[in-house]
């Protein structure tokens, strides 16, 4: 049974950017995560241990906003690689993630970055 475990808008307060007032000041940041895995195992027995356990996955997010980049990309890619690792059984995996009200010369809602398998 294929099934997707999705952990939707998770909320940061991070200093990721280019530009020098973004790791000072910071930015208000959105995570979503999508993983695909065969847990048909865990819909039997009910235990955490057969499955994805999302409180695991956003701790994992949480810790890898906590360290400054410049590129959302590079930060999306870390987070796309912890995930991947800890959970080898996860068959697609997405990492969408948004740096909201970004600093350009213009409005805009949000950039963001998507990098997915």
């Amino acid at each position: 049974m294929k099934t997707s475990i999705e952990l939707k808008n998770m909320r940061f307060y991070a200093y990721h950017g280019v530009f020098p007032q973004e790791t000072v000041l910071g930015n208000e940041f959105e995570v979503s995560v999508t993983m695909d895995a065969d847990i048909t195992k865990a819909c039997q027995t009910d235990n955490v241990e057969d499955t994805i356990n999302y409180a695991d996955v956003y701790d994992l997010v949480n810790e890898e906003m906590k360290i400054p980049s410049k590129l959302i990309e590079h930060v999306a890619h870390r987070i796309f690689e912890k995930v991947k690792n800890r959970y080898p059984q996860i068959t697609f995996l997405k990492i969408r993630l948004a740096k909201l009200n970004p600093p350009v010369n213009g409005e805009v809602e949000r950039s963001e970055v998507i990098i997915c398998e």
